[in-house]
């Protein structure tokens, strides 16, 4: 840094200086504007974007599918980028105006639910999958879940936004973001040296939630930061990141509301299981 910043007595924003993503970001909550969402045939109805918060849920609704439970739905494209959180029929949903949002319109009133975890717990629980009912496995997958969405704000919040989308690259928040990010691999690694998975030997939604920051951070998916942060050296991380990856469901919700990568990679919509099918099949 080339000169000291000296914060002012009163903040003001400065839509000149956030980056890539400065368009969304502002200091107030609501709608900008009047757009009512759309709506599917199926019961559940997700709002989405296959970053890695998204890809949580549309991982975990083919996983339930895969089980034969009745959890079809039908996946909407939430565009950050262009603002579709902040209309006012996803404000209604979530008024923290962040992907992704679900309603469950198989309830009367239909249930609405927000922020990632929240999803995670209320599917599991609806189905009665992947969550233990023992007490003791119950609580360790719940403590690795609530890990996880307090620890992957620093992941990319911070070093991502840091590293990858700032308009500079500042070497203080960038290995301040940097030491915490490979204090949590290191975590996940001696926690994965000796259980298959994080909640213990049963996949579980705490690897649900954790494999799409984590597991695609280590894989070279996320930031293009591996070598940076030489995720070689996380062994057991590299090894539950890719046999999760091995999943057919993981393959399938991954690539759903997912709109850049390789044409099988890119399904902005979901609305049957035929629309990932297709894609799918464009593989080499």
């Amino acid at each position: 840094m080339t000169e000291t910043y000296i914060p002012p007595k009163v903040w003001r924003p400065d839509s000149s200086n956030g980056g890539e993503w400065a368009n969304i970001n502002r200091p107030v909550s609501g709608a900008t504007h009047e757009k009512a969402l759309p709506t599917g045939k199926h019961p559940l109805q997700l709002y989405s974007l296959a970053t890695p918060n998204g890809q949580k849920i549309t991982i975990m609704l083919e996983e339930l599918l895969a089980l034969g439970k009745d959890a079809e739905y039908d996946a909407h494209l939430i565009r950050i980028g262009k603002g579709d959180q902040f209309s006012s029929g996803f404000v209604a949903i979530n008024p923290n105006s962040k992907i992704p949002a679900l309603v469950d319109q198989s309830a009367e009133p239909a249930i609405q639910v927000f922020e990632s975890g929240s999803i995670l717990l209320y599917l599991a629980e609806k189905f009665a999958a992947f969550l233990p009912t023992e007490p003791q496995r119950r609580v360790e997958v719940m403590n690795w879940l609530f890990w996880l969405q307090g620890s992957a704000p620093y992941l990319g919040g911070g070093f991502g936004h840091f590293y990858a989308y700032a308009p500079q690259k500042l070497e203080y928040p960038i290995n301040r973001f940097t030491m915490e990010t490979k204090r949590q691999l290191d975590l996940l690694d001696k926690r994965l040296a000796d259980h298959p998975y994080l909640g213990g030997d049963e996949y579980s939604i705490a690897d649900m939630a954790t494999w799409p920051w984590y597991g695609n951070l280590v894989l070279g998916n996320l930031y293009d930061a591996a070598e940076f942060l030489d995720v070689a050296s996380y062994p057991h991380v590299q090894r539950w990141a890719r046999e999760i990856l091995e999943r057919p469901a993981v393959q399938r919700g991954r690539i759903v509301n997912r709109t850049w990568g390789e044409p099988w990679e890119q399904l902005p919509e979901r609305h049957e299981a035929a629309d990932i099918d297709a894609v799918l099949k464009l593989k080499p």
